[in-house]
């Protein structure tokens, strides 16, 4: 037996949805106020996945205004492979509201996005046996409706179908036909620590819809398995007849209450059907793999040498396409960026990063800035919580943006030129929960019965000729976390630029 390990995807890729077509597997995830949007991973063991591109891909597609709130943007996308075609649909708050797409290709070109008009978000489609197209979402409990899925036109009214348990937020629903029935997956809960999966079922599309007598069917809630927050699956059939799940989940670390910083994640399960009900789990870290022929299969590039005409399809912006401020082709194998904006936390903010997949990592990269230019490394979770490390006027500097303050933490003269910068992530010699401090300097000392625990610490520097690390700052890690930050979004590590221009020569973000 082989064993795999969870998640299947990590780090931020929440919310994840996933389709077969004849060996091949695809899942789309959010990506909230990042372009492109809707990452699409392509795998054919369901183990290893490989990201082959987006599905909102140019401004045609997804434009977000500059001012868009953190953590709005895409939601929840549903993919679907019907009849020789791909589907995607999803809800883009603070922009089109929910869009309808389609491809030949998963890796694309994408169509441009066809208004569907349901309120709500959390948007599915089914097709029944007459090959009408139902459209499920979220909005006061979970509603159906059936349209046409090539205008987005509504063909009825919408139809209360199940609403859940009666835990709060029923959201994510899922329809499927599988033998003589309907069921309808949906999670519960809320996002955070309750999150919950139910299903139910019914012999028609639109209902009555019976719930499983023991929902939730999943759930980590008041448990203390490593894998917390638990929920929004969607079912797959693999090509042996066996069923799959993926779902989200985090991984908190951490003293109470403990925190992640990833971001939800993808996680794999089994799915085992017991009296005509799918029951999905255990959710395992080292789980046995599916019994399906092996990929081949190459992680993610750890370094990039920006040597070709196009980012690739890791790489991450703010909110909207700009090729005038994101340049490739301004310096030979150079990503050059131009200010938009005087600071991460400002409107039009030119950052351009990946997403953190490891809990210890670190990352490097070599940036020389113009003359009166201002540049960087930085970690975001969002505008109000984000690390910098950077240069400018002959300075190297590390800030910190915490809720409301914002401070430099320590900064050093350098000689001018080129400069490396360095973020380290990691989680030894983070003091465990139990652990009550009590330094020798009684000045220093922390009352006892303090706990101290965060889930990692960020350290800020750069590199010297000589290749040492000169740390100059060490900051706890929980103030980029969803526990104290809010939103739904995880991690991303890049390169900014706050004033003129700056050329980055390489950019390297490796496990520990």
């Amino acid at each position: 037996m082989t064993f795999f390990d969870n998640p299947v995807i990590p780090g931020f890729s929440p919310d994840p949805s996933i389709c077969r077509a004849g060996d091949d597997y695809y899942v789309a995830t959010s990506s909230f106020e990042y372009v492109p949007g809707v990452p699409l991973w392509h795998s054919r063991d369901l183990v290893h996945w490989r990201l082959i591109g987006h599905a909102l891909d140019r401004p045609s597609q997804l434009d977000l205004p500059d001012t868009a709130p953190a953590s709005t943007g895409v939601y929840a996308p549903t993919l679907r492979y019907h009849d020789g075609m791909f589907w995607m649909i999803t809800t883009v708050v603070a922009g089109g509201g929910n869009i309808l797409v389609t491809a030949q290709d998963p890796a694309g070109p994408w169509s441009d996005p066809v208004p569907v008009g349901i309120p709500g978000i959390d948007p599915d489609l089914a097709w029944d046996e007459e090959g009408n197209c139902w459209c499920v979402f979220s909005c006061e409990g979970i509603r159906g409706v059936r349209i046409d899925p090539k205008t987005g036109e509504l063909l009825g009214e919408p139809v209360a179908m199940w609403s859940g348990s009666g835990l709060q937020y029923p959201e994510a629903p899922h329809l499927y036909r599988v033998g003589d029935w309907w069921y309808l997956l949906l999670s519960e809960g809320g996002t955070e620590r309750g999150h919950a999966l139910s299903v139910a079922r019914s012999r028609t599309v639109q209902g009555p819809f019976e719930p499983h007598p023991a929902n939730p069917v999943l759930s980590h809630r008041s448990t203390g398995h490593p894998v917390q927050n638990t929920g929004h699956g969607d079912l797959v059939q693999a090509q042996d007849g066996t069923w799959w799940m993926v779902l989200l989940g985090t991984r908190p670390r951490g003293d109470t209450p403990m925190y992640h910083g990833l971001g939800r994640e993808t996680f794999l399960v089994p799915v085992r059907w017991e009296d005509e009900w799918p029951l999905p789990g255990p959710l395992e870290l080292h789980a046995a793999a599916p019994a399906l022929p092996p990929h081949p299969w190459q992680p993610e590039p750890e370094r990039d040498d920006f040597d070709s005409t196009a980012l690739a399809p890791c790489w991450v912006t703010l909110r909207r396409h700009d090729p005038d401020a994101v340049r490739l082709d301004e310096r030979p194998d150079h990503l050059v960026l131009h200010a938009r904006a005087d600071g991460l936390d400002k409107p039009g903010a030119l950052f351009v990063g990946r997403r953190q997949r490891d809990p210890d990592c670190s990352a490097r990269t070599l940036v020389a800035v113009d003359e009166g230019g201002r540049a960087g490394l930085a970690v975001r979770l969002d505008e109000a919580h984000h690390y910098q490390v950077e240069t400018g006027d002959g300075t190297v500097r590390a800030v910190a943006r915490i809720g409301p303050l914002r401070q430099t933490v320590a900064e050093r003269s350098l000689p001018p030129g080129p400069v490396t910068l360095r973020i380290d992530v990691t989680t030894t010699g983070v003091l465990p929960p139990t652990v009550t401090v009590r330094p020798e300097d009684p000045e220093a000392a922390i009352p006892p019965g303090l706990r101290v625990g965060g889930p990692d610490t960020f350290r800020l520097g750069y590199e010297t000729a000589d290749g040492d690390f000169e740390i100059l700052a060490e900051l706890d890690g929980r103030y980029l976390t969803t526990e104290v930050a809010g939103g739904f979004t995880g991690r991303v590590i890049g390169m900014y630029a706050t004033h003129g221009s700056a050329a980055f020569d390489w950019f390297e973000l490796r496990p520990a």
